[in-house]
């Protein structure tokens, strides 16, 4: 039980540094729920102009943006800053002394940096959005509850796997970064893909009925398409479970391919000056 205890006591270390920003998080959920309740005028438009032609309910797709909004510092679309400072600046050579697993160090870390950001920018948007907005008569707008106890209960497993998901991209992104010694690239490259491919500007329902197939079994599903679609139960029984199932191997891939970019990365790293 002893080899988990570096990789937990990183993580709790970035973790609880990154709760320090509090000023960050109010100023990130100001703006979340100012885009959420502009994203929900949209549907709403379209919607009031032709229901009949949507995949889900208004109720469905006001939930949906909500719990995007709740989520969103989740999305892998922004590398590690730290690894590019680190990068530049040298000091990512200490983690070739460290006597850790780089890749297991570097994803724990990860890990924590964005749960950190999420959790208080998440609490405040349910207590904004599940809880005042009925309050004040707007429960139209508000956000709801998992549609029945199974939707409440497969979402936890999808919830786990999103982040287990959204690390191991990220942590890639990170090793891409400090291989080009540059983030600038990587964020411009990543922020589009996971925006479009994961379905947080659209759900992915709304795309082509050609599009669907690939759409739905690519790895970005996994981050918002497949645990929203499960928490409105519009995934369930034997769908649910395959959702789950893609969202575990892609993360199982992914994690492979860093491990083996991170071993070759580590291998061609070069130390300058001294």
């Amino acid at each position: 039980m002893r080899a988990p205890r570096p990789y937990l006591a990183a993580l709790r270390a970035r973790f609880q540094l990154m709760l320090q920003y509090r000023t960050a998080a109010l100023a990130g959920f100001a703006t979340q729920c100012w885009w959420g309740g502009i994203r929900i005028m949209v549907f709403a438009a379209f919607y009031g102009a032709n229901a009949a032609a949507a995949p889900i309910s208004l109720a469905n797709a006001v939930t949906y943006v909500w719990l995007g909004q709740a989520l969103l510092a989740l999305m892998p679309w922004l590398a590690d800053p730290e690894i590019g400072q680190a990068v530049r600046s040298g000091a990512v050579g200490y983690d070739r002394l460290r006597p850790l697993d780089t890749y297991a160090y570097w994803y724990v870390r990860t890990l924590g940096w964005m749960l950190a950001r999420v959790m208080p920018r998440a609490a405040l948007m349910v207590l904004a959005a599940a809880i005042v907005l009925p309050c004040v008569g707007l429960e139209a707008w508000s956000w709801r509850p998992p549609t029945g106890l199974a939707a409440a209960l497969l979402f936890v497993p999808a919830f786990v796997l999103m982040v287990a998901l959204s690390a191991s991209i990220l942590t890639l992104a990170n090793i891409v970064v400090a291989a080009s010694l540059n983030e600038r690239g990587v964020n411009a490259v990543l922020a589009p893909l996971v925006i479009v491919f994961s379905g947080s500007l659209l759900p992915l329902d709304f795309f082509p009925d050609e599009a669907r197939l690939l759409l739905h079994l690519q790895p970005l599903a996994g981050l918002v398409d497949i645990p929203f679609r499960i928490y409105f139960a519009d995934l369930h029984g034997m769908q649910a479970a395959q959702g789950l199932a893609l969202q575990a191997a892609w993360t199982l891939v992914l994690i492979g391919v860093g491990r083996l970019a991170m071993g070759r990365m580590m291998r061609r790293l070069e130390m300058q000056g001294g």
